[in-house]
């Protein structure tokens, strides 16, 4: 009999004192393979935002400790976590947000869940440039290391921010040492070729936006809801015209008349609600879009305004 596959549970999430041990142009020289270049020079980078006399970019800001909570519009508590750490120059709506949002971990255990800031983008931009390094994509070790110096520092300074995907993923097996089963794609340079890894953190999903298709017939408008939904579950949005799928107005080949695109969009936009983005607390972001030439193209216009309509009556 064949045992369903979960993901592992949370795994305790080293200190934020501990977390950022992983640095410095030793730590770089142990990762460092150049092998692929072929002779060729790679990626120089000199030292721009992080000041060289900090050992850490993680110094060069002031730390507090705060309550990071998210409330409705009558004041309910809908998530909340006290003593995070994050820099003292960040406003509350800003830790709000990343804490409740990014934050890896159970929120009802500390020890598996992610509690300061400097954790948060040390995974992310320390597995990028451990990547780098190990692709050969940085010319020296020294290289690299500026590179995870000067990212950490534009992130923690608000210079600049990755998608919700990357801060999701990203680091996660790297990092924590998190497994999942078997659900994602990526593309293995070895047989040139899209392959499913075991663990789908290993390759972790870091793109915000894809744009999908689908064919006139059943088997492939129910393969794009298969699919949407694993975009859903590791943070992704997705968008699809559904210009192909055939109007209500037309008919079957075995008899009887198809329900129309709109039909199928509903059970997509249900989808979008029913998976959280990341498995966090937002909806997925879910495009869908007709054709003006599509003969259902009146009801698609229409669609929105009817179901706020309904909203508006039962609200009265």
């Amino acid at each position: 009999m064949a045992i369903a596959e979960f993901e592992s549970p949370v795994v305790p999430i080293t200190s934020p004192a501990d977390c950022c041990q992983n640095h410095g142009v030793e730590y770089a020289r142990e990762k460092f393979d150049d092998s692929r270049r072929s002779g060729k020079s790679g990626l120089k980078v000199d030292g721009v935002f992080c000041p060289a006399n900090e050992e850490s970019p993680f110094d060069t800001v002031a730390w507090e400790l705060r309550s990071a909570a998210i409330k409705d519009e009558s004041g309910k508590v809908l998530f909340e976590q006290t003593d995070c750490e994050v820099p003292a120059t960040w406003t509350q709506l800003a830790a709000n947000v990343v804490v409740s949002k990014y934050f890896y971990g159970d929120p009802k255990n500390p020890r598996e869940r992610e509690r300061s800031v400097r954790q948060l983008i040390h995974r992310v931009t320390r597995t990028i440039t451990d990547w780098g390094l190990a692709d050969g994509y940085f010319d020296t070790p020294e290289d690299g290391e500026r590179f995870y110096r000067d990212l950490s520092w534009l992130c923690l300074h608000q210079h600049g921010a990755f998608n919700s995907p990357v801060w999701f993923n990203v680091g996660l097996y790297h990092q924590y040492g998190v497994s999942g089963s078997k659900c994602n794609w990526r593309w293995d340079p070895t047989t040139e070729s899209v392959s499913q890894p075991e663990n789908p953190y290993e390759y972790p999903q870091g793109s915000a936006c894809f744009i999908q298709r689908v064919d006139d017939n059943m088997e492939d408008i129910m393969r794009l809801a298969c699919s949407e939904a694993m975009l859903f579950k590791f943070g992704s949005g997705t968008g699809t015209d559904l210009s192909t799928i055939r109007s209500q107005r037309e008919k079957l080949s075995g008899g009887g008349t198809p329900s129309g695109p709109l039909s199928f969009m509903r059970v997509y936009d249900s989808i979008a609600g029913v998976i959280k983005s990341g498995g966090k607390t937002r909806r997925a972001a879910k495009m869908q879009s007709l054709k003006v030439w599509h003969p259902d193209i009146l009801e698609f216009i229409e669609c929105k305004w009817s179901e706020e309509k309904k909203a508006h009556a039962l609200i009265r």
